[in-house]
Formats: C-alpha cells, structure tokens, sequence
C-alpha cells in the first residue's frame, strides 16, 4: 500500500512539473536549431584545420618527426579546439604561435560556447518557463477559462474578444496538443491536460476565475468537468454545452449557471429556415456578429426611452391638470 502512495505522488509529481502554462511565443524548430549549430562547429572545426594545414612548416611532430599532413593538422584541429592539448603537435616558429594565439584561441572559444551553449540553453529554458508559470498565476485575476478548444471553443473565444475581452484574461484547456499549439498561435495562454485533474484546473487559477465555458464533445466528460469546476470555484460563472437534452438536468445540477444544447438549438435552426428561410439569415446573422444584435439591442433601448419619456410627461401633465382642477374646486368652496 506504501508503494501504491509512492507511485501515485510520483505520478502526481510528474504531472504537476509538465502541466506548464504553454504562453505564445515565435518558436523555432529543435531539430533545426541543433542542425545549425553543429555546421557552425563543424565550419570553425575545418577553418582551423585549414590553417594549421596551410602552416604546417611553422608546427612539429615530436612523435614521428616527419612533419605535418593534413590529418595531423585536422587531429591538432580538434584536440585544440576542445582543450584537450596533448601537447605532441606544436606551433614553433612565432608566427605560428601568434596565429593560435589571435585566431585558433577564438575559434576554439566560439566552438566550445556553441556546444556548450546548447546545454545551458536547454537547461535555461526550463528554468525560465518554470518563471514565467509562477510569474503568470500570480497575476491571473477575473479572467476566463475555455475548456476544450475546437468549434465552439474557438467561435466562444472569437465572441469574448469582440466583446473587448483582453487576450491576456482568456485560458485555453484542450487535450490536444494541435489545438493547444492553434490557440498560442491566436495569442492566448493555453493548458494540456485533461481538464477533469484537478491539478490542472489549479493550474489555471480556476479558483480565481470569472468565468468558466465548458465546450466538451462528450456530455459525460462536461458534467464531470462541471462538477470539478464546482467544486474549486463555488463563485464563478459555468457556461456549458451539451449535446442531448436529456442530458440537462444533469448539467444544471452538477453546478452549471448556464447550459446551451447544441444539438437541438442546431435542429431547431434548421426546422426554422425550412419553413421561413428569412428566419434562418436574420438568426445566422446575429450569431455571425455582434453588430446586428448590438444595433437592435439599442434601437430596442431608444424606443423604450422614448415611450417611457412619453409616459412621463403624460403623467407630470395629468398631475398638473388634477393640482389646477383641485385649486379651483377649493376656491368656489371658499367662495360659498
């Protein structure tokens, strides 16, 4: 039992180190950046074989004594250039030594700080997403997580940033790494990971969020995601989408503020367009932009401003009429 606890926080561990923020950033190839700079060593490799090879009545062999070829040139090269210095092949005349001096010490420098570099590199980057995580949960405050990024995780996100939702207060959690890679190309600051782990959620400062849309493929996983999400975050605002709708009492219980069935809001378009195909375009259009549904919202807000305007000065000018009838009436009763 010891071990089955031991395994787990192992595994836990594992996770929690590789659940890592995954922030947009201009990326370059591993492979390619690797293939790079071993034809830079590879090229410094030869320049300097190539002098020592040129100069070669200026250097000894005190082992065979038979002056230097272009192997032994290439062999002093690279036990040079990486500090090995067997000390069997030596410059003697002093220009020879000036050359190692101001131009075989440099390339042996610029050698060993690309491939060395490469390590540190490696090393460093680690290092620094590790900041840039903490550095990013500190700060993330009322913003808002999107759950599953495909269809209508991105059309959700598109609505949020027409909205004037900033890019930086939206979090995208997908299982896929092709929709985690797509939504950092967007801008937005995304998680990998299924998003019923609660370690993950933690991750994203759910506690802290706003507002959580939930836009999973699977009515199961969306209800047990809800609950989740419930759970750390009793105070946030829960917009799910659901498939069937039998399936919404379940959604509504688990903790969801809000439930959205796809499947039948997309029949019932359908059924709609069929009869009055008018119907279809004007729905399709508020959908599509906000800009419809905007300007009707405020011509909306203009005629009941007008009405109630109107309303009002009806009143004030029925209240002036029963105040002028009442002053008279006490007059002619003061006159009796």
């Amino acid at each position: 039992m010891v071990s089955d606890s031991l395994r787990s926080s192992e595994r836990r561990s594992i996770f929690e180190q590789t659940a890592l923020v995954k922030l947009p950033f201009k990326a370059t190839k591993p492979l390619q950046e690797l293939v790079k700079r071993l034809v830079w060593s590879a090229v410094l490799l030869l320049t300097s074989t190539l002098i020592v090879w040129i100069d070669r009545d200026s250097y000894i062999d005190s082992t065979a004594g038979d002056g230097v070829s272009l192997i032994d040139a290439f062999y002093y090269s690279t036990v040079t250039v990486t500090t090995t210095g067997y000390g069997d092949i030596t410059p003697v005349a002093p220009h020879a030594r000036l050359i190692n001096a101001f131009i075989i010490t440099p390339l042996r420098i610029t050698f060993l700080v690309l491939l060395v570099g490469t390590t540190l590199e490696m090393l460093a980057n680690e290092g620094r997403r590790g900041l840039l995580d903490s550095a990013w949960r500190k700060r993330m405050r009322n913003h808002t997580v999107v759950i599953g990024y495909g269809t209508k995780g991105r059309s959700a996100v598109n609505t949020l940033r027409n909205h004037d939702v900033p890019v930086e207060k939206i979090v995208v959690i997908d299982s896929r790494p092709s929709a985690v890679a797509e939504a950092n190309r967007s801008g937005l600051a995304a998680f990998e990971g299924d998003a019923t782990r609660r370690d993950l959620l933690r991750r994203a400062e759910i506690s802290k969020a706003r507002e959580v849309v939930i836009t999973l493929n699977r009515d199961d996983s969306a209800i047990l995601t809800t609950l989740t999400v419930r759970q750390l975050s009793p105070r946030c605002h829960i917009v799910v989408s659901g498939r069937e709708d039998e399936n919404l009492p379940l959604l509504r219980e688990s903790g969801a503020d809000a439930v959205v069935t796809s499947a039948d809001a997309v029949g019932r378009l359908l059924g709609l367009s069929s009869v009055n195909p008018h119907v279809g375009t004007v729905v399709d259009d508020l959908l599509s932009s906000s800009k419809g549904m905007e300007d009707s919202l405020q011509e909306r807000n203009r005629r009941t401003a007008g009405r109630y305007s109107k309303r009002t000065s009806a009143s004030r000018h029925s209240k002036r009429r029963a105040a002028k009838f009442l002053r008279s009436f006490n007059r002619s009763i003061a006159a009796r």
